[in-house]
């Protein structure tokens, strides 16, 4: 068994001087709340990752699924068709709206929402389909805008996972009405915490409405709002992260790739013709004692990994429906998650490599 000092966690956010000193700077100036720092960080977020879409930064990815839904019109009396396989922000979002989320079924190797399952599950009063990209793999959004635009409905997108995604050539966030990057922690690149939406025209405003109590002007408030905002310090640190993501990026998938070539005896993830695939995780299948596979990595050999998402959100207590989604259930039993994060040294490669091959070697 590995030493304690030497274990290889699942995760590893990475925050360094350069984020210290962009928050040291921030308390220094003594202007702490949603101000110039915010504005840049969405300017350059707007550049880097999404085309140029004018962003709105929140105080978490799920107060923008969340605020976005609303600046979208989506209320009581609807329907948002949602993936069960993933975290359950998605889906209470929109239940946070007074909307109802209808579960639909994920493809069988992308963990993606299935445009047949959602097809299946439309009724008079389905507004709306929000696609996860889930682990930083693009749903399939030709598909899926193609059904939204015969139904005339609206194409959300929870990108999450998913910061410089990108399906033919095209950013996720830059396809739906909207579409939400999370900011926490162990994101591909974080703010401490904070979260982003990617939106344009008449929404953008919405939204920075909502966000802020209602107002634009300082106690005119023109709608009921929340306190949504991002603090200057959380938008320092983003505007430092986005400097290095896409050199992060570049090592997720480079380890990946690695994986790709190396991994034996387990199912590996496959990419969606055309995407870019930017591994928030690297989540492979084990169909024989998953939880087994988990614990014996951890125990045995020091190395970390994560079930996402152990329970689909229609078992939930808190939502507790009884669709039949097959994929979602063989997807939650099976999946595994190894470490891909960019701080990985080439020994630590070797070990994830040679650990699971013993394991899954073991096992058949």
């Amino acid at each position: 068994m590995s030493a304690p000092d030497d274990f290889i966690p699942a995760a590893r956010p990475i925050i360094g001087a350069e984020e210290r000193a962009a928050v040291d700077a921030v308390l220094a100036s003594g202007m702490l709340a949603q101000g110039a720092e915010v504005a840049a960080f969405e300017s350059e977020f707007a550049d880097s990752l999404v085309a140029g879409r004018p962003t709105v930064a929140v105080n978490s990815g799920t107060s923008g699924l969340h605020l976005g839904l609303l600046a979208a019109g989506i209320g009581p009396g609807d329907e948002v068709v949602v993936p069960s396989f993933t975290f359950a922000a998605t889906a209470n979002s929109v239940a946070l709206t007074g909307a109802t989320p209808v579960f639909a079924d994920i493809e069988s190797d992308t963990f993606t929402l299935d445009p047949a399952a959602v097809a299946s599950v439309l009724t008079e009063r389905t507004a709306g389909i929000m696609p996860v990209h889930l682990y930083g793999q693009p749903a399939d959004m030709h598909g899926l805008g193609e059904l939204a635009s015969r139904h005339g409905l609206a194409l959300f997108e929870d990108a999450a996972q998913a910061h410089g995604a990108t399906l033919d050539g095209r950013p996720v966030g830059s396809f739906g009405l909207f579409g939400v990057f999370s900011l926490y922690p162990t994101k591909n690149m974080t703010s401490g915490e904070g979260g982003m939406v990617s939106t344009d025209g008449d929404l953008h405003r919405t939204l920075r409405l909502l966000r802020n109590q209602g107002m634009e002007r300082q106690y005119h408030n023109e709608i009921v709002g929340f306190n949504a905002r991002m603090t200057d310090l959380h938008a320092a640190i983003g505007r430092v992260q986005l400097t290095k993501v896409a050199e992060w990026t570049g090592l997720r998938r480079r380890n990946a790739a690695r994986f790709d070539a190396e991994l034996r005896g387990v199912a590996i993830p496959p990419v969606r013709p055309g995407a870019t695939h930017v591994y928030h995780q690297y989540t492979i299948r084990v169909t024989d004692d998953r939880d087994g596979f988990a614990r014996a990595l951890r125990d045995e050999y020091g190395i970390g990994s994560g079930v996402y998402y152990p329970v689909p959100n229609h078992r939930l207590p808190s939502f507790d429906r009884t669709e039949h989604l097959p994929e979602t259930e063989r997807a939650a039993a099976d999946v595994l998650s190894l470490p891909v994060h960019p701080s990985l040294t080439d020994s630590e490669l070797d070990r994830i490599v040679a650990a699971v091959n013993a394991l899954a070697g073991a096992g058949g």
